[in-house]
């Protein structure tokens, strides 16, 4: 099976446009691509129950975390417009392929060149 490629890197500013969480906004902690999902900071928050485990939890409880987000559920906001937008590609003279906002207006590159 050949997996699709994410447009939705690690340390993204994205929003959340469907869900509990909808209008929301927050920091691409991790990407999962075979699953196309990702972890937002501080949204989408769960309660694990824990069982005491002497290396990692000695008291055990209940522990709060985030869970993925598909990301057909989220939008990359673009730093220059500020927005929330599709992603485009565009290939620079120097041969480097960078992501850049589909907003009417904005057209800048998301990525550092």
């Amino acid at each position: 099976m050949t997996v699709a490629k994410i447009k939705i890197h690690k340390g993204d500013q994205v929003k959340i446009v469907c869900g509990k969480e909808s209008g929301k906004s927050g920091k691409v902690l991790s990407v999962d691509v075979e699953k196309r999902r990702l972890f937002v900071e501080r949204l989408n928050m769960v309660r694990k129950h824990t069982k005491p485990n002497p290396k990692t939890n000695p008291q055990g409880g209940v522990l709060e975390r985030e869970a993925a987000i598909h990301v057909s559920n989220v939008m990359l906001v673009c730093p220059s417009c500020g927005q929330p937008t599709r992603v485009g590609y565009r290939i620079l003279e120097s041969g480097s392929k960078v992501r850049v906002c589909r907003r009417k207006n904005c057209n800048s590159p998301i990525d550092k060149a």
